[in-house]
C-alpha cells in the first residue's frame, strides 16, 4: 500500500463542466466530515461534491446527487488501482450546461482523479 506525499488540487474542464479534484492525506475517518463541510462552505455554488476514501481498510464512495455509481465509485476505483490508503479524493463539479450521460460522467470523474494523481508521489506505507 502507498500514501500520497502531499495534498494537491487539480482542475479539468469537460464539455464546459469544471471538475476540481483535491487529494488529501488523512489519518482518520473523522477528518472526512470536516473537510467535506469546509468544501461545501468554500464552493457554495458548485453542483456536486463527490468523493471517495480509503483509510485503515475502510472505504466509501459518495455520488452527491450524480446518478448512482457515476461519480464516487469511479473515484474509488482510481484509488484502488493505485493501491493508496489514508486518502480522501474529492471532485467538485460545476455543471456547464451540457449533460454528459452516465458513461461520460464515469469517464470525467475517472479522468479528473487520475490526472490529480499525476501531481503526487506515492510513498510506500510502512506498517506501524
Amino acid at each position: 500500500m502507498y500514501i500520497i506525499d502531499k495534498n494537491i488540487e487539480n482542475e479539468i474542464i469537460i464539455k464546459k463542466s469544471r471538475f476540481i479534484t483535491k487529494l488529501y492525506y488523512i489519518d482518520n475517518i473523522d477528518e472526512v466530515d470536516n473537510i467535506i463541510n469546509n468544501l461545501k462552505k468554500e464552493y457554495k455554488k458548485c453542483t456536486h461534491i463527490c468523493y471517495a476514501y480509503i483509510i485503515n481498510g475502510k472505504e466509501k464512495a459518495v455520488d452527491d446527487g450524480e446518478p448512482s455509481g457515476t461519480a464516487g465509485r469511479p473515484i474509488l476505483n482510481v484509488i484502488q488501482k493505485k493501491s493508496v490508503t489514508n486518502i480522501l479524493a474529492v471532485v467538485i463539479r460545476y455543471f456547464g450546461g451540457i449533460k454528459l450521460g452516465a458513461g461520460g460522467l464515469v469517464r470525467a470523474y475517472t479522468s479528473s482523479t487520475s490526472d490529480a494523481f499525476k501531481l503526487v508521489n506515492l510513498i510506500e506505507k510502512t506498517q506501524n
